[in-house]
């Protein structure tokens, strides 16, 4: 089963959810999406993935998502520009897997999707 988590190391719920797949014995495949940034339709495909709004993928309590002005009501074309020129604004970790995505807060919710 493929796995993939897009991962932040300096999240403390990050790593403990990429501990927690690999306790399972599974070595997912790695995102660091701060390094390599976010294209347009991985974040829908994200969205779409996790059954959620693009609002949902959002990081509210961030400081950039105040600084940018970002709100409930924040169009899904300036949310993704908002992921695209500040991704540390995404939810994380997010795992996906053949039988689906969560969120991994907290870690255990990714369980689901690996039996």
């Amino acid at each position: 089963m493929a796995i993939t988590i897009y991962h932040n190391p300096r999240c403390s719920k990050s790593r403990e959810t990429l501990q927690l797949l690999r306790d399972q014995g599974i070595e997912p495949q790695i995102v660091e999406y701060l390094k390599t940034g976010l294209a347009e339709l991985e974040i829908h495909d994200l969205a779409k993935a996790l059954a959620c709004s693009l609002h949902e993928l959002l990081r509210c309590k961030e400081v950039a998502y105040a600084e940018l002005g970002l709100s409930d009501d924040s169009s899904d074309s300036t949310i993704v520009t908002a992921l695209q020129n500040t991704p540390v604004l995404l939810e994380r970790p997010i795992v996906i897997s053949d039988k689906g995505a969560a969120v991994g807060r907290p870690p255990e919710s990714v369980l689901a999707l690996l039996s």
